[in-house]
């Protein structure tokens, strides 16, 4: 059986209102302990347009901060769980993060976007906390949707 995995700490602050919650992270962002660091994903060009911000021309420091100014904080719904590879659907054995204590942290939270179905899984229980829900198309480069129509989702959820 694999070894258990142990995921990245929260990305908030107390400005957040949307939660950008994905699964759990891929080995390249465990190796790197970032964020969305396989260089085929496509969550920070996603993130640099609905923004604004030359997020993939920053250094992640940078790009951390650029989240937290703009109101968003990152999580994923599993904070433990053994999985072979990267793929959401080798996951096993999971221990869920404790979303609801974020609120505490950014009391204007109200907004949660999954990233993909596996994290939307969390959608329930999202909303039992009181957060709208939406599940958005995976920005992983497995999931393999057009750019241009996860874009199209994630700026409507964003957005709004």
């Amino acid at each position: 059986m694999a070894d258990r995995l142990y995921g990245l700490p929260p990305v908030i602050d107390a400005r957040a209102r949307v939660l950008i919650l994905g699964s759990f992270p891929s080995e390249a962002s465990l190796a790197a302990q970032r964020y969305y660091a396989h260089p085929q994903n496509q969550f920070w060009r996603i993130l640099e347009a609905v923004l604004g911000v030359p997020l993939t021309d920053m250094d992640y420091a940078a790009r951390l901060a650029a989240v937290r100014a703009a109101g968003l904080a990152i999580w994923d719904a599993y904070g433990r769980c053994r999985r072979i590879g990267s793929l959401d659907s080798a996951i096993r054995d999971v221990q869920a993060n404790d979303v609801g204590r974020l609120k505490e942290i950014a009391p204007q939270l109200r907004r949660a976007c999954c990233n993909g179905k596996t994290a939307g899984k969390a959608a329930a229980h999202l909303a039992s906390l009181g957060l709208e829900t939406v599940v958005l198309p995976s920005t992983s480069p497995a999931y393999t949707l057009p750019f241009a129509a996860k874009l199209e989702a994630w700026r409507k959820a964003l957005s709004s």
